[in-house]
């Protein structure tokens, strides 16, 4: 049932139902989190189908704090060079940079942090697949975000 369901929302996001696409990758990981525990690679690849989603609906404190909780148990129990773990953190640092009240700091961090992951992804997959890909991507949108940031208007 819960992958069923994780196909129902990819589908409603897909017809930019994304609050419906929301709750049910909410119902999925916490399903996933109920059946299978924290631990469990398909939970937590729940979890960042989920984050990934209220990043979407600009939900970004939500976003955050799940995250927060979880990529340290995917760093633990996947490896941090773990394709999940990766885009676990990739989805922290945009919730991090396309927050309008992100803080300087926040646009730092999440500089830092694609800029790390990049040259992991590139280490670890290659520079054409699409973790790598997608990290440059993310991290010309945070640099672009930070030097707006950085740079006051005239």
């Amino acid at each position: 049932i819960l992958v069923v369901q994780s196909n129902l929302a990819s589908t409603y996001s897909c017809l930019g139902r994304q609050e419906n696409a929301v709750r049910m990758l909410r119902d999925v990981y916490s399903g996933n989190l109920r059946l299978k525990g924290e631990e469990n690679g398909t939970t937590l690849l729940a979890a960042n189908n989920y984050a990934f989603t209220l990043i979407v609906v600009r939900r970004f404190e939500e976003a955050k704090s799940l995250l927060r909780k979880t990529i340290p148990v995917a760093r633990r129990v996947l490896d941090n060079n773990e394709e999940t773990t990766l885009r676990m953190r990739m989805n922290y640092a945009k919730a991090l940079y396309a927050d309008d009240d992100a803080t300087l700091d926040h646009l730092r961090e999440a500089v830092t942090t694609l800029e790390e992951i990049e040259r992991t992804a590139r280490r670890v997959f290659g520079g054409a697949h699409p973790v790598a890909t997608q990290t440059a991507t993310s991290l010309r949108n945070a640099r672009t975000a930070l030097r707006a940031r950085e740079t006051p208007p005239t």
